[in-house]
């Protein structure tokens, strides 16, 4: 119960407070900058400039400017050096310079001696600039745990007239804890992972007397070769999630040529609310065994969780309250999200891969699987797949083990299979091809009797060339049988330079029942291919489905048989 004269009940900050919330939640360089930068946009600047400065090694500096709205010396007061004022509660969640304001806790400003130990600012509002330092040194030697507002920072300018200078401020951070040499390109790498940055507010840096540079979205992916991209929500409305928020999600997904390297800190997906980072990267799934989650990146935009009733997001921005109901649902959908990725990357990264290993082997990979046979390609297709989509091996093991499989299972493996004479399958493949069955023999037996023509040096042709050649002794088909005859000799032997095992010559009867079998055989052909077209057409008798696939085959093994023997005749 309280009593006229009692003593209030009073809340102080110690130093320690500034130390957990500041030089030890910011030991690093790009989160301080990148609270810097924070500033700057909820100020309204159109953009910032960063200058790192360390040409004496005892004196490096950091330069922040910006040309946003400034602060009065009552702002400075009242704003700047309140801990934990909290602007949307005081100020109403409003925009400025056309951005929503990322600060909330007020506690970023801490940041500063995570790597500074001074920090000056300067800062321009109406023509009145007010500049103050404030020291480390100085804040850590109140005693007796004193309320921070007896903290009195050194006053350089109080409302200073400066009529020829634009609205803006200037933080400069001196007393750096480092030693190593500034590097902006590096420094530049790390700010981009903490924003989406749009054309609306620049950051430029440089280093020294180097020339400014502009920070781009880009360089989040530097060193990364995009393989697959997803733009949300577009690319993800076929993937029939179910989230109410959905429609409120934005982002742009990757998926790299080649697994991402630990160093850069970019696997898995970062989550960013009001263009700033408020959830590293990560898959939200303890199940990523799977090689997809080597290769993923990217970031999505969940604007929504700063309008909830409770912060989500933690004091540093680097997580999310993950216990909150809400964070949950957006949990369950992202790692629904990630399955259908998975499975989508899977089949693009194979189209992509597929068509890449084309280029390199030349080997047409959809093509010739459509000219294998069905029952042929159902054995196939699982090792197919897995070289060219499942596989993790080199392109080089890839293209090699491909070539291979291409030398076992050709396009049209059952014509290459049976391993016909070489003359013969340049004469017919062609038409084998168009699936003209009838043609592909018919045009194998007239190239049969033209070499024969060339080999037996007769001006005869047809089954009379057939006779003269290997049976003379023979009737032709169209005449009866006579009686036999004294044995007369072919005028081209198929057996003549062979001989038995032992060194001794066939009998002649064999001899000539070779010869004789190898007429007939060569007539047989000719009178099954070559003298139906004296009655049929060719179209007739390709489309009747006379003469199949196997029979056109079979044929072309037998025409095979008669090429070899010839290759071997002699005179």
């Amino acid at each position: 119960m309280n009593q006229e004269n009692e003593e209030q009940l009073k809340m102080t900050f110690s130093p320690n407070t500034i130390e957990h919330l500041g030089v030890r939640m910011y030991s690093t360089l790009p989160p301080v900058i990148a609270e810097l930068i924070s500033n700057s946009s909820d100020a309204g600047a159109k953009s910032v400039h960063i200058h790192l400065k360390d040409t004496d090694d005892n004196n490096k500096e950091i330069i922040v400017s910006d040309d946003g709205c400034g602060m009065s010396f009552n702002d400075i007061n009242e704003k700047f050096l309140r801990i934990g004022r909290n602007r949307r509660r005081e100020e109403g969640d409003g925009v400025v310079g056309g951005r929503k304001i990322i600060g909330k806790k007020g506690l970023g400003k801490l940041s500063f001696f995570g790597v500074s130990k001074e920090i000056e600012v300067s800062t321009v509002q109406s023509h009145k600039k007010n500049t103050f330092v404030m020291s480390w040194e100085k804040i850590i030697s109140i005693e007796n745990s004193k309320d921070m507002e007896s903290y009195e920072p050194d006053i350089i300018n109080h409302d200073l007239d400066c009529l020829d200078e634009n609205d803006g401020t200037i933080i400069i951070l001196r007393k750096i804890q480092r030693s190593s040499s500034f590097d902006a390109f590096s420094l530049a790498d790390n700010i981009s992972k903490f924003f989406i940055i749009d054309s609306s507010f620049n950051i430029y840096i440089k280093h020294n007397n180097d020339e400014e540079f502009l920070i781009e979205n880009d360089r989040k992916y530097k060193g990364l070769v995009k393989e697959v991209e997803w733009n949300l929500p577009v690319d993800i409305i076929t993937f029939n999630l179910e989230y109410d928020k959905q429609n409120q999600i934005t982002g742009h997904l990757i998926a790299t040529e080649k697994p991402i390297p630990p160093s850069t800190n970019m696997k898995g997906i970062t989550l960013f609310s009001r263009k700033k980072l408020v959830n590293n990267p990560e898959y939200f799934s303890d199940s990523t065994s799977s090689y997809f989650f080597t290769y993923l990146t990217g970031w999505i935009e969940v604007d929504f969780i700063d309008d909830l009733g409770e912060d989500v997001i933690s004091t540093n921005r680097q997580s999310l309250n993950w216990d909150n109901s809400e964070m949950v649902s957006l949990r369950e959908f992202l790692q629904k999200l990630l399955r259908k990725l998975e499975a989508d990357w899977r089949e693009k990264r194979a189209d992509i891969r597929e068509v890449k290993l084309e280029d390199k082997t030349g080997l047409k990979i959809k093509e010739w699987k459509e000219h294998i046979p069905g029952d042929v390609r159902k054995n196939l297709d699982p090792i197919i797949n897995t070289l060219t989509k499942d596989s993790e091996m080199s392109d080089e093991k890839t293209i090699s083990s491909l070539k291979d499989l291409q030398e076992l299972v050709p396009s049209y493996p059952y014509f290459h299979w049976h391993k016909l004479h070489t003359t013969l399958h340049n004469e017919v493949f062609q038409y084998f091809k168009k699936k003209d069955y009838y043609t592909a023999v018919c045009q194998g037996v007239i190239k049969y009797i033209r070499e024969l023509q060339k080999k037996s040096k007769s001006g005869l042709t047809d089954i009379a060339l057939i006779k003269y050649a290997f049976c003379p002794d023979q009737p032709l088909a169209s005449k009866p049988p006579v009686l036999p005859k004294p044995v007369v000799l072919p005028e081209l032997s198929v057996t003549k330079k062979f001989k038995r095992p032992d060194g001794t010559d066939f009998e002649l009867l064999t001899l000539k029942n070779i010869s004789n079998g190898h007429g007939l055989l060569a007539t047989a052909m000719w009178l099954a291919f070559r003298n139906p077209l004296h009655h049929e057409s060719v179209s007739d008798l390709r489309d009747s489905g006379l003469y199949s696939e196997q029979d056109c085959l079979d044929a072309l093994s037998l025409l095979s048989h008669l090429f070899r023997r010839l290759d071997n005749a002699q005179s």
